[in-house]
């Protein structure tokens, strides 16, 4: 599983132009499930989420996490992030899961997540979204379990 998360002080997920999540200050996860990820996977990575110290303390350092925060997080889905491309001109995407796969274990993250940590929103899995968001920093980080 893959997540690419970013600081921001809003971010909001649109779906034929109605707003469908949206969170102020926070973290934006586009998450990609990858073949053979499971549970174990599934848990690793809202562990990570919640968990990564990317916000500032007294002095400024990144040493506080999401946890810490109490900020909103937005988990989309984007099976993009899994793409091979390593040779050639048009990513592949057999390195992503099938979507029926892909929608349970982005599903089950979210669910887990909700039972985790207040402020949980989400896009539309499948749907064609328009993701807006202030990067705070910027800070972007890319995040993988195996």
């Amino acid at each position: 599983m893959i997540a690419l998360i970013q600081r921001v002080s809003t971010a909001r997920v649109d779906v034929d132009g109605a707003t469908v999540g949206a969170i102020g200050p926070g973290l934006l996860a586009l998450v990609a499930v990858q073949p053979g990820d499971g549970e174990a996977q599934t848990a690793r990575m809202l562990q990570r989420l919640l968990g990564y110290r990317v916000f500032g303390d007294d002095a400024g350092r990144m040493n506080r996490s999401l946890a810490d925060t109490g900020g909103g997080l937005l988990l989309v889905s984007q099976f993009t992030l899994a793409a091979d491309t390593d040779s050639g001109m048009r990513p592949s995407f057999t390195t992503a899961a099938a979507p029926a796969e892909a929608e349970r274990w982005f599903n089950r993250l979210v669910e887990l997540a909700r039972g985790a940590h207040p402020g949980v929103e989400t896009g539309r899995f499948g749907a064609h979204m328009q993701v807006h968001l202030v990067n705070d920093g910027p800070v972007t980080f890319r995040l993988e379990v195996r």
